[in-house]
């Protein structure tokens, strides 16, 4: 009795588990109506499991159009339900690896964002050096005043160009840390897939980086081919098991009233040859 009811329990918390997972993946697919979809799909899929059930007890007096046709719809549901599965588990890995990718795009934009800076203060320090080598021309004439007035006048161009180089660096040490945090975000997310990128390898060997998205697929597939299958076949099991045991019940229950009224006939003959004597 013991297993019969783990059994029957094991398929309606799988079962249980399928229906949440196939609501919430049709619910994504179909975000527009999700909660109409959320009824619709508890329903149908309480109803798989009854007509499953149902079916299996009266499969022998059942006409056979309305067989084919209850089967048919249990075995349309049990896809729906994985379609509905595959859906959330889509979903889930998308999310996963989405901020890999906004990652990426974002380091692009920061490492090109210190090109311009980078850019800015070669010019500036280009303008720089033209000057300086405007002043040498006076110094190496020796025009000294003249040079130092020349200086004096290059005084507020020379302090503009270094504000542009103070800002530029500042600028370029607040996206080399930006960058950094980035680039620790995305080690976070790629050792979160790192266990999908191993069966990915196992799966493609050297060429997994270019199939990640389809090793992931596979997997996917592998669990929703197990799940709800496995769900309805279990309820089917535990029904088998629950019709056994009840036939042994009233096998057992059949044998033990002849026991008894083969103990009745028995008494009820010794009182007979009793009385005659």
């Amino acid at each position: 009795m013991f297993l019969i009811l783990l059994t029957f329990i094991t398929a309606l918390t799988i079962s249980g588990v399928a229906i949440y997972y196939s609501i919430l993946g049709l619910a994504a697919i179909f975000a527009a109506a999700a909660v109409p979809i959320m009824i619709m799909g508890s329903v149908l899929e309480v109803g798989k499991l009854v007509t499953a059930s149902w079916l299996y007890h009266n499969w022998r007096i059942v006409p056979w159009l309305l067989k084919g046709y209850l089967t048919t719809a249990v075995v349309i549901l049990m896809f729906i339900t994985s379609m509905g599965i595959f859906g959330f588990l889509s979903k889930a890995h998308l999310d996963q690896v989405r901020p890999s990718s906004d990652n990426t795009v974002q380091i692009a934009l920061i490492d090109k964002q210190v090109l311009q800076e980078n850019v800015v203060i070669d010019r500036a320090e280009k303008t720089l050096n033209l000057l300086d080598k405007a002043l040498e021309v006076y110094l190496d004439k020796e025009y000294v005043s003249r040079g130092l007035k020349e200086r004096k006048k290059q005084k507020e161009e020379r302090d503009f160009l270094n504000n542009e180089i103070r800002v530029a660096m500042d600028n370029i040490a607040v996206l080399t840390l930006k960058k950094g945090n980035i680039e620790l975000d995305q080690l976070k997310i790629e050792a979160d897939v790192g266990p999908l990128k191993y069966v990915a390898e196992l799966i493609y060997g050297e060429d997994a980086k270019d199939h990640f998205d389809e090793a992931v697929r596979w997997i996917i597939i592998v669990l929703i081919f197990v799940f709800d299958p496995l769900a309805v076949l279990l309820l089917i099991a535990a029904n088998i098991s629950i019709r056994e045991r009840k036939l042994a019940n009233e096998a057992k229950s059949k044998k033990k009233e002849k026991e008894i009224n083969w103990q009745r006939e028995a008494t009820r003959a010794k009182t007979i040859s009793q009385g005659l004597r």
